[in-house]
């Protein structure tokens, strides 16, 4: 533990030496880059430690916080399977922004990233409730400045202020959430667990609900993300990698901690937790079919995955509560390899789309294109993302969501009929998921690296540099290199599944040992399939390299075919979104031409979301329209608010009293 507070103090000293060289740009990336680089270092060597090891470890400096019991911080492999994720895309993100950011970093950037990356790892080494929800407030607000971080735009400025709404409303839920289960003890983990386990049910199903509002609304379950695919757009690159890669996480570990606290789970628990998930894993991707924007496409894709890694969950207490012990165990572990497997990917995915902004100078789907000759290094990496996070072997997506295709398997076959329609739920969510993701990372890749540019910025992008690049290509090889030797990997989360299902590792183990088989032969087929593809291309190039013609895209017999020709990201998914129309509701303005000669035409085709267009803004309107009653107090005047400040204290004061 001593590495890991090392760690900490390093990443918030650092952070705030940079902001005060704020006036020397290059010395302030210095000292953040390298801070960051270092704490994350120091964070990571315990994490990989206890998840080998199986261990748990501890630490708690006796000067108590307000209402808790001391700062106490732990690392078990629960905790450590979110932290290996968070250290390693914490290091390369910095790594990555100082490239990206330039001399466009503002001044206290890199304060705002340390504090956030630090704020992350002592959300998941909190031992405390206090210690904790202060670690959750710290976050929310580092990342608000982040997000905020080009307030010029009025984009980014509407991103923040929702966010900061959402993540307070979740935060209100757990405050409520905590407040119960520590006025029944202390507010230690360990006494939260015992005053949890001797719940009446009722009570416990409240906080149950409790903890999915609070712990959803960060992990962005619909329908509570409408922030995320504001907020993620509007961040800068490294930001939105750290911020969809690991810190929507911190909700998923959230709901497994104290989903702990709460004694034996409710079988309908796994039930609504499937139904999150299948619901936001199918619109999560078809409302990224639908995007123009490849950072908010990429944002949408977020909610999917969380969908998917919730449906794990869902199955995960499904088994738990009918005590079916490998349904449980391939559920959670599916669960938490995606959580893994994201955090690599999408990060991947999200300094790609960085790197195209910052070649390109757009991140609007139709107005790029062929950038794969321009920025080869950047190309290849993307299409390892991409293919990741479609599930395809040999990939590192493939290996999560095959875990969690064995649990529902395993949910389908069972003697309980609940968990049978579970298992078919999960089985059909998967499989339309899939599907839809293929579909719409096959439009992204295309639209963006392949065929001719559609406008001269495309045709002028340029190769990010090699800080920019060095870090995508580590996570490149991170999704091959989990997916070859997952079959190494899968015992490892065995000590993390049995913290949840609060067994021995050897009754995870027992439950992982039905998965190791075919997928070592799935791995290894895909693999050898993948050589031999690799192999006959290189052949083919070198003997047909020197000779290959160079021609422009195929242009279905016109003479002077034009880029303007090609498919957009629209009329790509057009039979996929006209299939979905009705939950779409897409909205098209079309000119349609005009006379023997027309002048010109458009076509142009608008999604809004589902919830934030029919509950989210009608009720931010209705209470925009309550608040204004209240207008007759801002006066302006300085005297009267201190007058207000008196008359709460006092009232406060009252309350106390009572």
């Amino acid at each position: 533990m001593q590495l890991t507070l090392a760690g900490l103090v390093i990443l918030m000293l650092s952070g705030g030496a940079s902001a005060l060289a704020g006036r020397s740009a290059a010395w302030s990336a210095r000292l953040g880059v390298g801070g960051a680089v270092a704490g994350c270092i120091l964070g990571l060597i315990p994490a990989v430690g206890t998840l080998v090891g199986g261990l748990s470890l501890s630490v708690r400096i006796p000067w108590p916080p307000p209402a808790g019991r001391g700062f106490e911080l732990g690392l078990d492999p629960l905790s450590a399977v979110f932290l290996i994720p968070m250290t390693l895309l914490g290091a390369l993100c910095a790594v990555y922004g100082a490239a990206y950011l330039g001399k466009g970093a503002r001044r206290a950037s890199w304060f705002h990233y340390n504090t956030l990356v630090a704020s992350m790892m002592a959300v998941v080494l909190a031992r405390d409730a206090v210690v904790f929800l202060i670690a959750w407030e710290t976050m929310a607000l580092s990342s608000f400045f982040l997000v905020i971080h080009d307030h010029g735009k009025a984009q980014a400025r509407r991103a923040a202020w929702l966010y900061m709404v959402a993540t307070h409303l979740g935060t209100a839920f757990l405050l409520a959430m905590f407040a119960i289960l520590c006025a029944r003890g202390s507010a230690g983990f360990d006494a939260l667990a015992r005053a949890g386990a001797a719940l009446p049910a009722p009570l416990a199903t409240v906080l149950f609900v409790f903890a999915l509002v609070g712990f959803g609304t960060k992990a962005g379950f619909m329908p509570f993300h409408v922030w995320l695919p504001e907020a993620h757009p509007a961040a800068p690159s490294h930001v939105s990698a750290l911020m969809s890669g690991i810190m929507i996480k911190t909700g998923i570990y959230g709901l497994m901690r104290v989903l702990g606290f709460l004694g034996a789970p409710a079988p309908w628990w796994g039930g609504c937790l499937l139904a999150v998930g299948v619901t936001s894993g199918v619109l999560g991707v078809l409302f990224a079919l639908a995007q123009h924007d490849l950072k908010r496409l990429l944002a949408y894709h977020s909610v999917e995955n969380i969908g998917i890694i919730a449906i794990g969950l869902g199955l995960g207490y499904l088994g738990l509560a009918h005590g079916l012990p490998a349904v449980a165990a391939l559920g959670f572990a599916g669960a938490l390899l995606h959580v893994v497997n994201h955090a690599v990917f999408k990060g991947l995915l999200f300094l790609g789309a960085g790197a195209v902004l910052h070649g390109a100078g757009t991140g609007e789907l139709d107005r790029l294109g062929g950038l794969l000759k321009r920025m080869p290094g950047t190309g290849a990496a993307f299409l390892v993302g991409a293919v990741a996070i479609c599930g395809l072997p040999p990939l590192n997506g493939f290996v999560s969501e095959f875990l969690i295709y064995l649990s529902a398997f395993r949910g389908v076959v069972s003697p309980s009929a609940a968990v049978v329609v579970a298992g078919l739920s999960g089985l059909a969510g998967l499989a339309l998921i899939g599907g839809l993701a293929a579909a719409c990372f096959t439009k992204a890749f295309g639209v963006v690296f392949l065929g001719e540019p559609r406008t001269e910025q495309a045709a002028a992008a340029q190769e990010a540099g090699p800080a920019m690049r060095w870090p995508m290509a580590a996570l490149a090889c991170l999704c091959g290199a989990i997916g070859i030797f997952s079959p190494a990997v899968l015992p490892l989360l065995a000590p993390a599944v049995a913290v949840v299902m609060k067994g021995a590792p050897e009754a995870a183990t027992a439950g992982l040992a039905a998965a190791a088989t075919p997928l070592t032969w799935i791995v290894a087929a895909a693999a050898v399939l993948a050589l031999l593809v690799a192999a006959l291309s290189a052949l083919r190039f070198r003997l047909l390299g020197a000779r290959a013609r160079q021609a422009v895209t195929w242009d279905c017999g016109y003479a002077a075919p034009a880029p303007r020709m090609q498919y957009t990201a629209s009329s790509f998914a057009q039979p996929l979104t006209d299939l979905f129309a009705p939950l779409l509701r897409t909205r098209r303005e079309h000119v349609p031409p005009k006379g023997i000669f027309p002048a010109g035409t458009t076509f142009a085709t608008e999604t809004d979301d589902l919830f934030q267009r029919n509950l989210y803004a009608p009720l931010f309107r209705m209470t925009g329209a309550a608040l204004a009653w209240f207008r007759w107090a801002q006066q302006g005047r300085v005297q009267l608010y201190v007058l207000y400040i008196a008359l709460t204290l006092l009232a406060l004061l009252l309350f106390c009293v009572e």
